[in-house]
């Protein structure tokens, strides 16, 4: 399994921008896929999570409200739609595939995920 992520850029506070991550392989429509990010100086984090159907999802308190996560099993790709950004929302975001086949619970450690992506980079500017 290889996941890309893209779509990470330069964008003022109160703006918007969309991630996606492109998975290979024949696993992806069968398991949880999230999404952590990791700030500049700080341990990497939690941010959102989707169930392997798309039916079900579940996010850090800090995103709630403002950051939705969705899948397109068709195109092997989970999407991360982020608004209203804050300069705290600056990070690298990853994404990572869940470790269990069509999992009933969703997972917020990082220990669930055995593949991630490479990260890209979301700066939110002041």
């Amino acid at each position: 399994v290889q996941l890309q992520a893209s779509g990470g850029g330069l964008v003022q506070a109160g703006g918007s921008l969309r991630l996606s991550c492109a998975a290979s392989g024949h696993t992806f429509s069968s398991h949880a896929m999230g999404w952590f990010r990791q700030a500049p100086g700080k341990e990497r984090e939690f941010v959102a999570t989707i169930n392997w159907r798309g039916t079900n999802t579940y996010y850090a308190d800090s995103v709630k409200g403002r950051f939705t996560i969705s899948r397109d099993n068709a195109k092997n790709t989970v999407y991360l739609q982020m608004n209203s950004l804050k300069p705290e929302d600056t990070a690298v975001y990853y994404c990572a595939e869940d470790r269990a086949a069509y999992a009933i619970s969703l997972h917020t450690s990082q220990s669930s995920y055995d593949y991630w992506g490479q990260g890209t980079l979301v700066t939110v500017s002041s």
